[in-house]
């Protein structure tokens, strides 16, 4: 039976999470946000005014099923699809608009019958990235790579009963926001000046852009992703 080490970044102790509390708005919906990073957890729990804390827990994976989004046969669209279907995206008419509505059509997988989701953790640098190429300002392979910036890493997000009857309290560790506010700071404004230096290399002739996917009409299992 397998055990997954999972850390929750509070302004509060979460000794029993509970389905069905929290913001709908999130990346993948309405579910219980970790991380298997401690580190990570420790600047989410920091806000500026106050300190917190990063909750431990053991989850146990025996029986439940598992959305992995950065591995095969999942991409970087199916990622980018479940965010448009939840986080709210301020568009304009036009381009922006019509790739929401291409995206959500063609690439967004079935992710609700799952017990736990992996996958990016779209923080507000993330988030600009992803706005970025809707607005058909960086190519899908700057989008790949901006993906890497700032260490992030992946987020565990549990979004059934099943999961959260199988997640247990470890204990809380308590978190200085002196200390780990600013790395939460540092981290996202660096993740920030790697993406707009990398914006401005050389972009390859054969780049894809959002309208070139929505002028080829690529599917889900097109070979180029």
């Amino acid at each position: 039976m397998d055990n997954l080490t999972l850390y929750h970044g509070s302004t509060k102790v979460v000794e029993r999470p509970e389905l069905g509390i929290g913001n709908p708005k999130n990346d993948y919906g309405l579910g219980f946000y970790c991380t298997e990073n401690p580190e990570l957890a420790k600047e989410w729990a920091s806000t500026e005014k106050s300190d917190g804390f990063a909750n431990h827990y053991e989850l146990i994976l025996d029986g439940l099923q598992i959305l992995r989004l950065n591995t095969k046969p999942y991409h970087i669209l199916n990622w980018l699809s479940i965010l448009l279907k939840n986080r709210t995206f301020v568009l304009s008419q036009g381009l922006p608009s019509d790739a929401k509505e291409y995206l959500l059509n063609h690439f967004l997988p079935d992710y609700e019958p799952y017990d736990l989701i992996v996958g990016y953790r779209a923080d507000d640098s993330y988030f600009a990235f992803a706005n970025a190429f809707l607005n058909n300002t960086i190519s899908l392979e700057q989008l790949r790579k901006a993906m890497m910036l700032g260490n992030l890493g992946e987020q565990v997000v549990l979004k059934s009963e099943r999961a959260f009857a199988q997640l247990h309290f470890i204990e809380s560790i308590p978190v200085d926001s002196s200390q780990y506010y600013p790395k939460r700071m540092a981290r996202d404004r660096q993740a920030r000046e790697d993406f707009q230096n990398q914006k401005t290399m050389a972009t390859a002739s054969d780049a894809i852009y959002m309208i070139d996917i929505l002028r080829q009409n690529w599917n889900n299992d097109d070979p180029r992703l």
